[in-house]
């Protein structure tokens, strides 16, 4: 069986880093991360605005195509935290199992975790998974999802083959 290649967005939420104040670790980490699946075809820094968010996941999506976006930053607590909102704004629907996975598993390691707004969601056939800005939290989260994707968006494309897994 081969793996179909998905084409990937990855897009860092940052003020400094859209300013050029700061490097950003997590984009390229999660670029690395996301190589069995596909290419990465769009990665960004933009600031921490709901509305550039929202549009510039309405575009990757509808003009582009994109069939997974991965954001990361902005899912805290602190009024510049609007990557939820923006998401939500922009999701045909949510898949709340894989924001809960993460949570859980983050869970495990920090009770900080419970403070995580972050969102998974579809809008028309591209999954869009928001993740923490730091590092070590979107590699963390991202590995937790990371052996349903190929399934995940292989459906979203219309695969029609059973979900069930037989022995």
């Amino acid at each position: 069986m081969t793996l179909e290649k998905f084409r990937i967005g990855i897009l860092t939420l940052s003020d400094k880093g859209a300013r050029g104040e700061r490097i950003d670790e997590s984009g390229p980490l999660l670029s690395q991360m996301v190589a069995p699946l596909g290419d990465v075809v769009r990665y960004q820094i933009i600031p921490d605005e709901m509305q550039t968010l929202a549009l510039m996941l309405t575009r990757w999506v509808d003009d582009l195509g994109l069939d997974l976006i991965l954001t990361t930053g902005g899912t805290g607590l602190s009024p510049r935290d609007q990557t939820p909102q923006a998401t939500a704004s922009v999701l045909d629907y949510q898949i709340p199992g894989m924001a809960e996975a993460m949570r859980a598993a983050s869970l495990a390691k920090t009770p900080h975790a419970m403070l995580s707004r972050a969102l998974v969601g579809v809008r028309k056939q591209s999954l869009i998974i928001n993740l923490p800005g730091s590092p070590k939290g979107a590699s963390e989260n991202f590995s937790v999802l990371l052996p349903v994707l190929p399934h995940a968006l292989a459906k979203l494309k219309g695969d029609p083959t059973d979900c069930a897994v037989t022995p």
